[in-house]
């Protein structure tokens, strides 16, 4: 069975999807027969990063409320976040824009390292505050899950894996995905958004069916 996850590396939610997806993975009796293939998706593509604002200001702008509202609105998040075995540090996350992030990803997935890669920007994003825009930081992370630094370096001095990552959004686009993460099991049921281990596991054995 192939489970497809449109998901972005800046979003709290899909960080919390990916542990609990994982979670039910562990609970399921046929998890060895399942094949995950992480696709992208970007909540705002036209992003610049910008390492002087910190999240709590961007939740601000974009939502239009106030700061301390927006800074409220991450400590809910962070606590759910606690729930599920997760340490995020929203006062020292850099905005970013994500989509060389996510052509690291689709280096990684050629060599059956994209599960690894996700975990490994979900982490440096919302736990050790990198900027996972930085091409620097970006080699780092690779090299850390075993991808050859060269490649990283020419993968991140060209476009490669640019189309990729568009196909996967437009790809979205098409299935009527407005959020992430979007779970799709063997193109016959959906999941959206951060669900509880619970419906993973009964959406996973429904879709073996």
């Amino acid at each position: 069975m192939k489970v497809e996850i449109w998901s972005d590396v800046m979003c709290p939610f899909c960080y919390i999807g990916k542990h609990r997806f994982e979670e039910a993975l562990a609970q399921f009796n046929s998890a060895d027969g399942i094949e995950v293939i992480w696709k992208s998706y970007q909540l705002n593509p036209d992003l610049k990063t910008d390492p002087t604002i910190n999240i709590h200001q961007y939740l601000a702008n974009i939502k239009g409320i106030d700061l301390d509202d927006a800074k409220q609105m991450n400590q809910q998040v962070t606590e759910m976040a606690e729930s599920a075995g997760l340490t995020y540090d929203f006062d020292h996350a850099i905005v970013a824009n994500s989509f060389d992030a996510h052509r690291l990803s689709h280096l990684a997935a050629q060599y059956g390292l994209g599960n690894a890669a996700e975990e490994a920007l979900f982490k440096a994003y919302f736990t050790e505050g990198k900027n996972i825009a930085d091409k620097e930081t970006l080699i780092v992370i690779g090299a850390g899950i075993g991808l050859d630094t060269e490649e990283i370096k020419h993968m991140l001095n060209t476009d490669a894996f640019a189309e990729d990552v568009k196909h996967d959004i437009t790809e979205a686009q098409q299935l009527g995905v407005r959020g992430v993460p979007f779970f799709v099991f063997d193109r016959k049921f959906a999941v959206s958004g951060a669900q509880s281990t619970e419906v993973f596991l009964q959406t996973l054995e429904k879709a073996l069916i």
